[in-house]
This record gives C-alpha cells, sequence and structure tokens, in this order.
C-alpha cells in the first residue's frame, strides 16, 4: 500500500503477471516514487481500478494513464461524475437560460435578414433585365435567383432549425472501445468551438484535431465495470460491491489470484449486510478506520463536516471498525490492515487498540496480523 488518508490513496496489487493500481490519488511524480521505494517499477502497471471519484482517489489519475498509456476502470457513474468535476458546467436559472436563447434566436434571424437583403436585387433592375428576355427565359431567372437566396441563408435543416442547439446522433457499433464513447462524452461537454474542431473527418495518420493535452479528461483507454458483476483484468479476478458513501457510485473489491482472496473496503459510512457478506473468506483484509468519535467531535472541522463523516454516507470510526471485527468478520485473514486513518481527527494507536481489544476478544482471531497503512510512507509489500 503506497498511501493512505484523505490527500491521497493508493495501492498496487499483483498478481501472475498482472500489476494493477487501486486508486490513484497521488501525484503522478509522488506515486512512481513511492513504488520505486516499495521496489514497484510502474511501467509494469496495467491498469487503474478507480473505486470512487473523490479527490483522494482520483486526484493524479489522468497525468498516470497518459504517461503510462493504460486503461482506467471505472463504473460508468464515477466515470461521469470525474468528468464533471475536472469540467465543471457554468449553472443558470431557467430565467437566464430563456432570455439568452432568445437573444441567440434574434440574432441568428437578424444574420439571415441581413443576407437576404444583400442578395436582393433592385425592382428597375428586375424590369429591365426581364424586358428582353422570352417567358421560359424569366422563369429561368427567377430560379436562380431563389436559389441564390437560399444559399445565403443560414443552415436550415432539420437538425438546427429553432433555438436549440444541433444534436448529432451516432450509430453505434457494438465493436466500438469504450474508451472510443468516452471521447465522443467527453466532446459533448466541451465548447462549440471545440466541437467544430474535433468534429471534421481526418485522414489516416493524422493527429485528433482536438487538441488532448489541453483536455484534463483525455484518457488512452476507459473501461466500465458494474457493482455485484465480476470482472478479470489479466491474471486478477474483481468482485465489486457497492458501498455506503457520498459519491456518484462508489464500491469495494474483492480480488482473487492464484488461490489468494483479498477484500479492500474503504470510504464508507457504516458495514451494509452487502459489503458484510462480500469479506468472508478473504486471507487479506483491508478496512477502513477513520477516525475517533471524541476527537472528531472536538477536532477543526466545520460541525456540517463532522455530521457528514459520522453520517451513514461517510466514514467508518474505530469503534464501527472494531464492532465489525468482533461480531461480523470470520477470523479468516492473515492480514488486517486499518486503512485512511485521519490526521486530524484519530491517532495510529488509537486505531491500533480499538481494533487489537476487538481482536483479542475472539481466541479464534489472535493469529491475524494488524498492520496499520499511513498516508506519508508506503507499507512494507505482503506476500502470499
Amino acid at each position: 500500500m503506497l498511501a493512505s488518508g484523505s490527500k491521497g490513496n493508493a495501492t498496487v496489487v499483483t498478481g501472475g503477471r498482472t500489476r494493477i493500481l487501486v486508486d490513484c490519488g497521488l501525484s503522478c511524480r509522488e506515486l512512481f516514487r513511492r513504488m520505486k521505494l516499495a521496489e514497484e517499477e510502474p511501467e509494469r502497471l496495467d491498469a487503474i481500478l478507480i473505486s470512487h471519484e473523490h479527490s483522494d482517489h482520483v486526484g493524479g489519475v489522468a497525468v498516470t494513464a497518459r504517461k503510462l498509456g493504460i486503461p482506467v476502470y471505472f463504473t460508468e457513474g464515477t466515470h461521469r461524475a470525474w468528468m464533471r468535476w475536472l469540467q465543471p458546467r457554468r449553472q443558470m436559472t431557467y430565467a437566464q437560460w430563456l432570455e439568452q436563447t432568445r437573444k441567440q434566436a434574434a440574432e441568428r434571424q437578424a444574420e439571415a435578414d441581413a443576407a437576404a437583403m444583400e442578395g436582393e436585387p433592385d425592382e428597375s433592375d428586375l424590369v429591365e433585365a426581364e424586358e428582353g428576355l422570352p417567358s421560359g427565359a424569366k422563369a429561368r431567372d427567377s430560379f436562380a435567383t431563389f436559389s441564390a437566396r437560399l444559399k445565403s441563408c443560414p443552415d436550415a435543416s432539420s437538425d438546427s432549425v429553432g433555438i436549440f442547439p444541433q444534436v448529432v446522433k451516432s450509430n453505434p457499433d457494438t465493436n466500438q472501445s469504450t474508451s472510443a464513447a468516452s471521447e465522443a462524452l467527453v466532446n459533448q461537454d466541451k465548447a462549440p468551438e471545440s466541437q467544430e474542431e474535433a468534429s471534421g473527418p481526418t485522414e489516416p495518420g493524422e493527429p485528433d484535431k482536438l487538441d488532448k493535452a489541453k483536455d484534463p479528461t483525455w484518457l488512452p483507454a476507459v473501461e466500465y465495470f458494474a457493482a455485484g458483476e465480476a470482472f478479470e483484468i489479466g491474471d486478477i479476478s474483481i468482485s465489486p460491491f457497492t458501498t455506503p458513501h457520498d459519491a456518484a457510485d462508489p464500491v469495494g473489491f474483492v480480488f482473487s489470484t492464484e488461490g489468494v482472496r483479498m477484500g479492500f473496503v474503504t470510504d464508507l459510512g457504516y458495514i451494509s449486510p452487502n459489503v458484510k457478506a462480500q469479506l468472508r473468506d478473504l486471507d487479506l483484509l483491508l478496512l477502513e478506520s477513520n477516525h475517533d468519535l471524541e476527537m472528531l467531535r472536538d477536532g477543526p472541522y466545520p460541525w456540517a463536516v463532522k455530521q457528514r463523516v459520522m453520517s451513514r454516507v461517510g466514514h467508518l470510526s474505530n469503534e464501527a471498525a472494531a464492532g465489525f471485527l468482533e461480531d461480523g468478520y470470520d477470523g479468516q485473514a492473515a492480514y488486517i490492515i486499518l486503512a485512511h486513518l485521519s490526521e486530524s481527527n484519530n491517532l495510529p494507536e488509537l486505531a491500533r487498540i480499538t481494533a487489537e481489544r476487538a481482536l483479542n476478544g475472539r481466541a479464534s482471531l489472535m493469529a491475524n496480523h494488524l498492520l496499520l497503512a499511513t498516508q506519508h510512507e508506503p507499507l512494507s509489500s505482503l506476500y502470499f
């Protein structure tokens, strides 16, 4: 585990020939530094797996994925929330929107009228021109005049009539990669000028017209998964499950590889029944122990933040983690790692003592090795 806490989270899981980075809340430079301290090579990472979109879990994901050229795995809800976070859209009231659309419609109408006036001939010119023409020639001239005026008007296709923006519909290809769909979604959220630049055709071998370096949401590849549906990345099988947290679509994970099962669950307000069902028959359990209740109540956070942390979609306290270890945990894991400890509202020794008291109350759990993950230095690698 490279880092754990409110300033950044990152863990490397290996199995067979596969290496996965679970969450990427550190900067790319700091991540690489810590991986080297843990004797891991960044270039050997195969993918990045994201639990939810909060900044301490995704802060470095874009730069890291681009530098290594590896895919990022999200739930669809988490990916959308992450993109909205990087590209916040200006909000307006309905009255403001209505006024804006009226102005745009008036401007377009004024441009159309001006273009029509420029192409409209004087009546005396028409009379003089028509006097020497046969009737068939007059008809052809009238048609040509009408065609010229039509060409001078703005595009009046049915897709762009009125005050509403043009919607470009695509026919999805079942073989299209998720990363291509992600780029299409990103382009829809960009300014109209950027959309026009990106919409033109490109010849084979030419770079994309969209300057990807300026798009903070661009990733080499995006893959979606869903809670409750197991999938594989290389030699590692992954079972994601929903967790109670105030994010778009937060998940925990159970990793299975070479006969070893590891459960990761942090950032949750309480141990729900579905979480408890997932955390069984594990060889390693990584469990949140975020805060001491008294320290949180007396701590520096605003009261609204304290309420959020203590809520059922907040973070797990030392007491709540100990309650699970005492009453809901099956005692099978060789290692228990307490993670996501708050630097403001917890102390490592408090978290350790609270968990040890719960484990010591059950003789069958005495063989578990209890470890604490920290914010500022990587935990020693564990091997099975």
